[in-house]
């Protein structure tokens, strides 16, 4: 068996569970309670004291478990490895929301070889909701299995996204024109949506590697698609699209005009 036929390993799958989990459950304690301080970042971007907080509580458990593993995260930047393999976090994704007292936001562990995403995780604790999977042991949702959705028109597709505003007017002309139906449901939250057949589609013209890792992995294993806007299934184009493969060429064709 090659390394890129392997399934995951199950002990990773539920480190990296574990791991979100309780990143999750530390982040809903300052959610529920005091968020802590609110700055913003160079790009614009808000950022509390509970997302570095979490972050580095993260970066510290893992690497008691994995020392030889790198690290990525949002917050602090890249820890190097000699491994081969490297983690990829986002403590909040979604800190707009949860510095506004809305639910929808999550926290973000997905595992990376050279063999592409191994595992992802998505746990969206203030609605008690964790979606997770491993290359080749299938894609769940709080232990139930899940899979895309089944459309096979784009009109009347529901496509979740992070914020209208980042479409470009030639895109909103042409999602107009194939009568798709655009909902601000963004983030790991979103993705979520899609990979669990709630949405038909998640789209994002901003996102970092640590954004969509658990998408490429959660897509995947749930029998849909990953890909970037420009047709590709790397993590670092700027770019998101998560669809069935039935939907993923008319999509790509309206979302890639810009």
């Amino acid at each position: 068996m090659t390394v890129s036929e392997a399934p995951a390993p199950a002990e990773l799958i539920d480190a990296a569970v574990a791991l979100a989990r309780e990143g999750g459950a530390m982040a809903l304690a300052a959610f529920e309670g005091v968020p802590g301080s609110v700055s913003y970042k160079a790009d614009g971007s808000v950022v509390t004291e509970t997302d570095r907080a979490v972050e580095a509580m993260l970066r510290q458990r893992i690497a008691s478990l994995f020392p030889e593993d790198a690290i990525i995260g949002e917050e602090h930047g890249a820890r190097q490895g000699t491994s081969g393999r490297r983690w990829l976090i986002d403590p909040i994704d979604g800190t707009e929301a949860f510095v506004h007292g809305v639910p929808e936001w999550s926290t973000l562990v997905a595992v990376e070889d050279e063999a592409g995403v191994q595992v992802g995780v998505i746990d969206v604790p203030a609605l008690r909701e964790t979606l997770w999977a491993g290359k080749g042991r299938g894609a769940f949702f709080n232990g139930a299995p899940i899979a895309v959705g089944d459309a096979t028109d784009p009109s009347g597709a529901y496509v979740a996204t992070s914020d209208l505003d980042d479409w470009p007017d030639t895109v909103v002309a042409a999602a107009r024109h194939a009568r798709l139906r655009p909902r601000t449901w963004g983030g790991g939250y979103g993705i979520g949506l899609a990979v669990s057949g709630r949405v038909d589609a998640f789209v994002d013209y901003k996102v970092d590697v640590w954004d969509v890792a658990p998408a490429a992995i959660l897509a995947a294993e749930a029998g849909g698609r990953f890909c970037a806007f420009d047709g590709s299934e790397k993590l670092d184009r700027g770019t998101c699209l998560v669809t069935n493969a039935t939907l993923r060429d008319p999509l790509l064709e309206i979302f890639s005009e810009a």
